[in-house]
């Protein structure tokens, strides 16, 4: 399998090209959603790039060769001229997702839109097993009701779907309710995202470095009964954890086969064979043009209208430093996991004000660290 411009992703240099790209197109959106990272308005804003500039984004976009581009808001679909755009970007051959909001916006005839002009996947969120728990995260009574029809939806269109949750201490009780409703869903992948402290999220609504652990444990047990793949969001040591633990499966000689999406595909979009984090195979760029390593990860490396997103990508100090597991400082520093891990930077960040400080939200003590306190 190629990525977009011929380039093997199986092969890709993230130091040169980032494994998904990620366009906020506008930051408008019709639901106040407890956790957002936007803190997204009702109305567009007068300063987001134009079509042509939204054009010429996608055109430097093919040019890096990465595998995934997402478009995302806000909503999307508060963007008159998003089927354009996704046309254009489908022709010059990007692998395309989207990531709309559940509102009415979301008919079954923006659906089978996005299904038509060859949009790879769409993805949803669910923050709830029912009505009660998911519109209240979303502040929108209908949210739940809403996004369950867009689901039926694709799923009539045969359009994948890949479901977001994030998990938060307002839902830690409903995941194994929410896995059953993916699956009812008929969700390709479920992406269990873990709450970084941006916009309007709070931080009582944070679980703690042992519920992460826990909710690893759910989620590695989880992904090997299918029928959808399962991965993290915001939290890069969940590799460690899953490391961790097919380790120990092959030493007592009882270890389960990886399920085949592990790498490689998932339904009709790649999966990254190595760890994708902020700055390090990601790249997003904001609905005016800011150039950031993630969109939790709120320090500016340039702008599009500028310079070009590949020279931004390549060269700003940030995603240099970022890409630099020496860099890392605390205990991710001398992690003997800080290449596959490495720690949510967005999250240091939030919580420390400094993005190469260790994540503040994981147990593991490295072997480096228990031999120094000997």
């Amino acid at each position: 399998m190629t990525g977009v411009g011929g380039q093997h992703h199986r092969g890709i240099d993230f130091d040169r090209t980032p494994f998904t790209v990620i366009w906020e197109v506008t930051r408008a959106c019709d639901l106040r959603c407890v956790h957002c990272r936007a803190d997204a308005q009702s109305r567009r804003h007068p300063l987001e790039l134009t079509a042509a500039e939204g054009r010429r984004l996608l055109s430097e976009i093919c040019e890096l060769g990465s595998p995934v581009f997402v478009f995302t808001g806000g909503d999307p679909l508060k963007r008159p001229d998003l089927f354009d755009l996704i046309a254009h970007a489908v022709q010059i051959g990007l692998s395309v997702a989207v990531t709309p909001s559940g509102t009415p916006l979301l008919t079954r005839d923006a659906v089978q839109r996005f299904h038509d002009l060859g949009v790879r996947r769409m993805a949803l969120s669910l923050d709830g097993a029912c009505a009660e728990t998911h519109d209240r995260f979303r502040c929108q009574p209908g949210s739940f009701a809403w996004t369950v029809a867009a689901l039926g939806h694709a799923r009539a269109c045969q359009l994948p779907v890949q479901i977001n949750t994030t998990v938060t201490r307002r839902n830690l009780g409903e995941l194994p309710a929410l896995a059953a409703r993916v699956a009812e869903l008929g969700a390709v992948m479920w992406s269990a995202f873990f709450l970084v402290t941006v916009g309007r999220a709070q931080a009582a609504d944070q679980l703690s470095p042992q519920e992460y652990e826990d909710v690893f444990a759910f989620l590695y047990e989880r992904a090997r009964r299918g029928p959808f793949a399962v991965r993290s969001t915001a939290a890069p040591h969940y590799r460690r954890y899953v490391l961790q633990r097919e380790t120990e499966e092959k030493r007592a000689g009882r270890r389960a086969a990886k399920p085949p999406w592990v790498a490689g595909m998932v339904g009709d979009m790649p999966r990254a064979r190595r760890g994708v984090t902020d700055g390090n195979g990601l790249v997003f760029i904001s609905h005016t043009g800011d150039v950031y390593p993630s969109g939790f990860l709120p320090l500016c490396a340039g702008n599009v209208r500028q310079a070009p997103l590949a020279e931004i990508y390549r060269e700003a100090p940030i995603f240099r430093q970022l890409r630099d597991p020496t860099r890392l400082e605390g205990k991710c520093g001398v992690c003997e996991f800080r290449k596959i891990c490495g720690g949510s930077r967005a999250r240091a960040y939030a919580v420390t004000s400094n993005p190469l400080a260790e994540e503040p939200f994981c147990v593991y003590q490295p072997r480096a660290a228990h031999r120094r306190a000997a």
